[in-house]
């Protein structure tokens, strides 16, 4: 049984064999002990306020004027029951794909709740360090989860290889959260198997200039269902948009799964709006400036001796390593900087941070508050931070 300092050893596959207790949350019975409720969210929820955001991945400036008048435009319809067909004509169209092929959502997490719901995979395998609401809503409905651990010291790169073969359901993010890294559309679409349902994240996608590793209009890949969000790129995270890209057969089976209108009238007017040329146009330009702002990031964070930036990030926000990162963190709150914890993720540990990419001024004022955090931390290690990144791979281990 791996212990706390075990979790970012990488690349093995650990069975969570234990049926899931209905909380979404390991009791550490089966000695994971992640809290796979956790999310950036609440690194600001009540102190929001005074603190400078890095912790929550929302591009900043969001939304923009033009979709808040088309959002508040909406509002006079609010009598009427949500019509969708616009919307999902909308959507299908931004992917070329027939309109069977598109489920509108609640944003992505509702959709993560669906897949659980509607389908009974006989061996799923989620890919970490990821997002980890696919995990909980898988072990919330009664499913056993496998994860497969992919290797820090590797860069977090997938291996296809690894995936075991037996795998019916397989879930993976890319651009992955947190680790940023980007897969290659061709590395991910050698997972698909006939009889295995391939559900990728692309919730970030639309942060990578061209979408370049997206597998949103492949309707070649056999089981493949892409989720997407628009809450990130547009500043709606309280809105809850997004939408799910599957084959017409899937697509039915999850909307049995749907309560009726799961998106209200303003998210879909938001959804309409949000994958119309214009709006494609100005998130690529989003897109460019973040890539831009996340290599500002990158350089300065290198000025930092001990600070280790994982991977090569794609995504608007990076993975750092460093020493005594907790205590780090919350020296950072203390100077008016939230960011989010990253030991809630399996495969990662107490030495890791997510932080969110931001404009130059607040990366050069984040770097600065970063040095005095770093700084006044007493030296002594906390035994719970060592470093199995670098300690090879454990193999298959419960």
């Amino acid at each position: 049984m791996p212990t706390p300092t075990d979790r970012s050893r990488g690349a093995d596959v650990s069975d969570v064999d234990d049926v899931a207790d209905g909380d979404g949350r390991d009791d550490g019975d089966d000695g994971a002990g992640y809290d796979l409720r956790h999310h950036g969210d609440a690194e600001v929820r009540d102190d929001g306020g005074v603190l400078t955001d890095l912790a929550v991945n929302v591009r900043s400036g969001t939304p923009p004027a033009w979709l808040k008048a088309v959002i508040a435009a909406s509002l006079d319809g609010l009598a009427a029951y949500p019509d969708g067909r616009a919307a999902r004509a909308a959507v299908a169209r931004r992917h070329g794909r027939p309109e069977d092929e598109v489920l509108l959502a609640a944003g992505a997490a509702e959709a993560f709740v669906l897949l659980a719901r509607a389908f009974a995979p006989r061996h799923a395998v989620v890919v970490h360090p990821q997002f980890t609401e696919p995990e909980a809503a898988l072990r919330d409905a009664g499913h056993r989860v496998h994860r497969l651990v992919l290797d820090a010291a590797d860069g977090f790169r997938l291996d296809p290889a690894a995936v075991p073969e037996d795998a019916d359901f397989v879930v993976l993010g890319n651009p992955t959260n947190p680790t940023s890294v980007l897969h290659p559309a061709g590395v991910v679409a050698r997972l698909a198997r006939p009889g295995r349902t391939l559900v990728v994240d692309e919730a970030f996608m639309d942060a990578v200039p061209g979408e370049s590793a997206s597998l949103a209009t492949r309707r070649d890949v056999p089981g493949l269902v892409v989720l997407r969000s628009l809450t990130k790129t547009w500043g709606l995270a309280g809105l809850r948009i997004g939408y799910v890209l599957a084959g017409a057969e899937d697509i039915a089976r999850l909307g049995r799964a749907q309560p009726l209108w799961a998106v209200s009238s303003p998210g879909l007017a938001a959804i309409e709006a949000c994958v119309a040329p214009r709006a494609l146009a100005e998130a690529e330009r989003a897109a460019a400036d973040i890539a831009a702002c996340r290599a500002y990031l990158i350089d300065r964070l290198g000025e930092s001796a001990g600070v280790r930036v994982a991977g090569t990030p794609a995504g608007p926000f990076v993975l750092v390593e460093l020493a005594r990162a907790a205590a780090v963190r919350e020296r950072l709150r203390d100077l008016g900087f939230a960011v989010r914890r990253a030991d809630t993720f399996p495969g990662l540990d107490a030495r890791w941070l997510r932080i969110a990419v931001r404009d130059a001024a607040t990366t050069d004022a984040f770097a600065e508050a970063l040095a005095k955090a770093r700084g006044s931390v007493p030296e002594e290690e906390n035994p719970a931070e060592g470093n199995p990144a670098k300690e090879g791979n454990p193999g298959v281990s419960p």
